[in-house]
């Protein structure tokens, strides 16, 4: 019987999936696997029970993903599953900025108790003037799931879509439009686009990518979108730009003290995923994922471990070992099990970054002094026995 922990509420829906092999827990130490949404991991003790973070969202800036590397504790997050909760968030940014539908609603707000405010608006009215979105440019820098989601349907709305994503996947180049023009050079993005909205992760060569020197290279009344992660932008440089008249409108879905309430800036809090069908979506792919690395050890959408999948062990038993990735370790893997005269019947082993992940399936069970013997390998971090 696996236990799992809800760091934050997951999704009944979500819960619901779980089979009869996995339990609730009210004592985070017993657990194997933990739900996350939000909640800071950080300062945390790892139990060394934990086997399996799975973050029910598609960031993980919450989840030290180091520490849990090195305990062999592999982490999850839910790409895509809530890209279409977001994706519409960033089409009515999108409109917010380019019509000034917000002040437009601020100022009937204000003239609420005037009995003339219909004759009013038509003298108001003016000042809220906007443009239409049809045949702006629009600048994507991303495109993953919502990336793609999104040119997509700036396609339909008749906008000239440009992408930028030097490494976009498979899947996302078949479910991206044809129509969609994939730059090679993100200054083209900046250099051409009318509206820019970025879809990327929160990496060291990426925090803070949208800078002064980048917004100079845009075009003047440029409309910027971040609905990714707030530190993509250095939104310091930002509010100079709208100063200067640079930037026309700056949309974001993470409020702080530099951009709130600021002039040219529209502040969400943070509603990029906060909607019924993202949550549900999101509740059942970590569970998902989660009870197939626990029941299996396959790993499907990890972020501190590379996927791999051996299906359903067939043979007596699995061993999973999570080590650095170094040369020689698999010949010492082998060797161990040679020396037992256990015969490995199949075999997996996959890298990323420093990190790797093997697994074998073995004819014969595998005794505690084996694993200690494996365990005992420098570069080792963790062995496991799923079977």
């Amino acid at each position: 019987m696996f236990k799992y922990y809800c760091l934050n509420p997951i999704a009944q829906v979500g819960l619901e999936k779980f089979t009869q092999e996995f339990t609730g827990t009210e004592e985070i130490g017993e657990a194997e696997g933990i739900l996350v949404r939000s909640a800071s991991m950080h300062d945390m003790e790892l139990s060394d029970r934990l086997l399996a973070v799975a973050r029910a969202g598609a960031g993980y800036n919450n989840i030290p993903l180091e520490k849990c590397a090195e305990k062999g504790i592999v982490v999850f997050n839910t790409p895509g599953a809530n890209a279409n909760g977001v994706k519409e968030l960033v089409i009515a940014g999108m409109l917010l900025a380019s019509r000034d539908i917000v002040g437009g609603i601020n100022w009937a707000q204000s003239a609420k108790d005037d009995p003339d405010i219909a004759k009013a608006t038509e003298k108001e009215k003016k000042k809220f003037a906007g443009t239409e979105v049809q045949d702006k440019k629009l600048g994507i820098i991303g495109l993953g799931a919502i990336g793609v989601k999104v040119a997509n349907v700036a396609k339909h709305m008749g906008m000239e879509v440009y992408g930028y994503d030097p490494y976009v996947s498979v899947d996302a180049a078949w479910n991206l439009s044809r129509d969609v023009k994939h730059v090679l050079n993100v200054e083209d993005i900046y250099e051409q686009c009318d509206i820019i909205t970025i879809h990327v992760p929160l990496l060291d060569s990426t925090k803070g990518m949208i800078d002064r020197q980048a917004i100079a290279r845009m075009k003047e009344g440029v409309i910027l979108l971040n609905f990714a992660r707030d530190l993509l932008v250095n939104e310091e440089d930002v509010i100079e730009g709208i100063r200067a008249g640079k930037i026309r409108k700056y949309v974001s879905d993470f409020p702080n003290p530099t951009t709130a309430g600021k002039e040219g800036c529209i502040v969400i809090p943070h509603l990029g995923a906060s909607t019924s069908e993202s949550e549900d979506n999101c509740a059942k792919m970590a569970v998902k994922q989660m009870m197939e690395y626990l029941k299996n050890g396959n790993i499907i959408n990890s972020v501190n471990y590379p996927g791999c999948d051996m299906g359903v062990c067939t043979q007596a038993g699995r061993v999973a070992i999570f080590h650095k990735n170094i040369a020689n370790m698999i010949t010492k893997f082998t060797a161990c099990f040679g020396d037992e005269g256990i015969n490995i019947t199949d075999m997996t082993n996959k890298s990323k970054g420093e990190v790797a992940y093997t697994m074998l399936d073995v004819e014969q069970p595998v005794r505690k002094e084996m694993i200690e013997k494996l365990q005992s390998i420098k570069g080792v971090f963790r062995v496991r026995v799923v079977k």
